[in-house]
């Protein structure tokens, strides 16, 4: 018998090891770094917390493939860092691999920004303390594509990433056809801002007037958990707090909110910080979800806030591409204590109940009071206790966005006539933004005192604790305070806030620099125009030529007192090149910029101190105050025929004929402006006024506060229908 032999494979050449060309390296590793837009945002918005920022914005289109711009206010980027910002390896974070041992940044690779040059086109603008105007570079693989140019720029950076995985096609098509990364992004800020408490975030879809995160510096984590996830979700949250000081066992200090039997959600929410760094453990969440699943069975999936401190040298943070993890010395020992706190304190749980009221006719909290189970069923059995429904508050002024809650409050027990914890949050974010807290002069705190003890107490509790509604029109927002329904005079409170504020930080403002220097005597001649546009001949002409030289002479001459003061600035040519930021996210109308200008030279009293600073401050009130732009609104009735043009045109049989249209572009800067100045007045104007504004007496009969509703009268009346 004869068997086949078996043959060997015919001999194949190994295949040749080469090495890649570093353009397709750096893609590569691009693609690991900056795996969705999220993970862009999260590394820019790191960025701007390691920079001392205290005010962040974000604007995100089509998920962030189209656009991701992140604003911040921090210390900015020097001039000569520009040129290696974006190249790979390049930190001011660390200098040696022992440095991780002690890192306490968040960024520390310098691989961020140069991978989302590999992948998307980036745009860098930034100004440093003290430069007069910033600089904007634009940066591809790694690289700037020109040198940087002289921009006006407000405090800090800003970052744009446009056309994100534009060179990466499979990429951009899977994110194109899976879900959108904007509720992520969303998400993501959220969990920033209860976090970094005493920073403001914002995020809103590009275009859009209103922001989907608005939060402001808090003063506490659950006002900080109020305003971003709303009231119900921190009236059920629990604090909780664990530690251990143990070398042998674990070192951490860890504290945070869980949520009690009250709360119910689909999916569990894990908000965790590690030595102040967001990152993910999955194995301490399901500890945590195998505990309420046993305790809890209704409210197995439970909300979490966690902040753990351990020793830098604890913690190894160099364990993921784009660090959304970290591995702990003794994790499993510490998960165990934590574990068994909550665990402790969800059984405990059942013993005591809370309850908390608020009534309409009184605002003063009602302070908790504990129950046993005797006392449930008493509660629940007496018809005294409860709210009449005409007199049933159901809107929360703590809740920015004014979505309807349940209709019992939770409020911190302290009498409401204390404003202490207002003015130490007041105080804080005063300090923070100036140098000083009062002012030197005597005159400006004379003036301060005035506007304080003419403060009206029933406007300053509605303005504290007021919900925002809406636009009713042009000038009138409405507001509902308690049972009441308000129409508040928009341009009079912005007028009047913008007042005060110049007053509170007199000699203490960020300045705003203008692209271009504009020249004080055109501006001025403008204004003067506008005042007069009938009167014509060469006399009129000269007489406003004289004018307008005069003005621009004097206020020259004190550009001194204007720039130190309130940091309008005039150079040696007679051109303003720098105005005052009254309110962070706010920059005046400049087409108001002629009027404002020509107050100061005619209405202002310069011999005199105290009445030179309050014609100044009245100056800038005006001229920062939330007028409405000066096209007409198009959504008004008849505002869109403004914006018909009408043009001839020629038709077959030779007769001139009229064609109607719509001058878009015009169309669009209105409707830009009106939006704007929308979303200034709701996430700018109205938190800024419950922080500082002190409403004057004279605004109850001025027409400044109109009540057009109340709910106790409007059941009067179907009652009788």
């Amino acid at each position: 018998m004869e068997t086949d032999a078996v043959l060997p494979p015919p001999s194949q050449d190994p295949p040749r090891i080469q090495r890649l060309d570093e353009s397709v390296v750096n893609r590569i590793a691009a693609g690991e770094v900056i795996q969705r837009p999220v993970a862009a945002v999260k590394e820019l918005v790191e960025n701007s917390l390691d920079a001392g920022s205290t005010s962040i914005h974000v604007v995100i289109k089509d998920g962030g493939l189209k656009l991701i711009q992140v604003s911040d206010d921090g210390h900015g980027i020097r001039y000569d860092d520009l040129p290696i910002l974006c190249e790979r390896h390049t930190t001011s974070k660390l200098s040696a691999f022992e440095d991780l041992q002690s890192i306490k940044s968040m960024g520390f690779r310098g691989e961020a920004l140069a991978s989302m040059t590999y992948v998307a086109h980036v745009t860098v603008s930034t100004i440093t303390s003290g430069q007069l105007h910033g600089y904007r570079v634009s940066y591809r693989d790694g690289v700037m594509e020109h040198e940087p140019k002289a921009c006006a720029a407000v405090k800090g950076t800003q970052v744009t990433i446009e056309n994100l995985f534009y060179n990466m096609i499979a990429r951009r098509k899977t994110l194109q056809n899976s879900a959108d990364d904007y509720p992520k992004i969303v998400d993501l800020l959220c969990r920033f801002a209860i976090h970094h408490k005493n920073v403001s975030f914002s995020c809103r879809k590009h275009g859009a007037g209103a922001a989907d995160v608005h939060s402001v510096a808090m003063s506490t984590r659950l006002d900080a958990i109020r305003s971003v996830y709303g009231v119900s979700v921190a009236r059920s949250l629990m604090k909780i707090e664990a530690s251990d000081a143990n070398p042998s066992t674990s070192v951490f200090e860890m504290d945070g909110f869980i949520s009690d039997s009250s709360y119910t959600a689909k999916k569990t929410t894990m908000v965790l910080f590690i030595n102040e760094r967001l990152v993910e453990c999955t194995a301490l969440k399901r500890a945590i979800e195998i505990i309420y699943a046993a305790t809890l069975p209704k409210a197995s999936k439970p909300f979490i806030y966690m902040s753990l401190i351990l020793p830098p040298e604890h913690v190894d943070v160099n364990v993921h591409p784009t660090k959304r993890e970290v591995s702990l010395l003794n994790q499993e020992v510490i998960i165990e204590k934590i574990q068994s706190v909550i665990e402790l304190k969800l059984g405990n749980l059942n013993e005591s109940s809370t309850y908390q009221e608020q009534q309409a006719v009184d605002c003063s909290p009602v302070s908790s009071v504990s129950a046993n189970k005797a006392s449930c069923v008493n509660t629940s059995t007496s018809g005294s206790q409860k709210i009449p429904v005409n007199k049933m508050v159901r809107t929360d002024s703590q809740d920015p966005s004014g979505r309807m809650h349940a209709y019992l409050q939770v409020k911190p027990s302290r009498h409401r006539e204390s404003s202490c914890g207002l003015n130490s949050l007041r105080s804080s974010i005063r300090q923070r933004r100036n140098p000083k807290e009062t002012a030197d002069l005597t005159s400006v705190q004379e003036l301060i005192d005035e506007f304080e003890r003419d403060c009206h107490s029933g406007l300053l509790d509605t303005v504290r604790n007021c919900t925002y509604v809406g636009m009713a029109d042009d000038d009138f927002a409405l507001l509902q305070h308690n049972t009441h329904l308000y129409l508040a005079n928009v341009v009079n409170l912005s007028k009047e806030l913008m007042y005060q504020l110049v007053l509170q930080r007199f000699g203490y403002f960020n300045a705003i620099q203008l692209s271009e220097p504009a020249p004080l005597q055109e501006l001025i001649m403008l204004a003067l125009t506008e005042e007069d546009p009938d009167s014509e001949g060469i006399e009129n002409d000269d007489l406003k030529v004289k004018i307008a030289q005069m003005n621009a002479k004097l206020l020259s001459e004190k550009s001194e007192l204007l720039d130190e003061y309130f940091s309008i600035h005039v150079d040696p040519q007679a051109n303003l090149s720098r105005l005052p930021v009254i309110l962070d996210q706010y920059t005046p109308d400049m087409d108001r910029a002629p009027e404002f200008l020509l107050c100061l030279g005619n209405d202002v009293t310069w011999n005199d101190e105290k009445v030179c600073f309050q014609t100044i401050a009245a100056a800038l009130g005006n001229f920062y105050a939330m007028h409405p732009p000066l096209l007409p609104n198009p959504s008004s009735e008849g505002g869109s025929d403004f914006y018909k043009r009408q043009g001839k045109g020629n038709v077959s049989g030779g007769n001139d004929v009229v064609e109607e249209g719509v001058d878009e572009e015009l169309l669009s800067e209105a409707e830009n402006a009106w939006a704007q100045r929308e979303w200034s007045i709701q996430h700018v104007l109205f938190p800024s006024m419950r922080l500082f504004f002190k409403p004057p007496t004279s605004m109850a009969t001025n027409g400044t506060f109109v009540q057009v509703a109340s709910l106790e009268k409007l059941y009067k009346v179907f009652e009788r229908c």
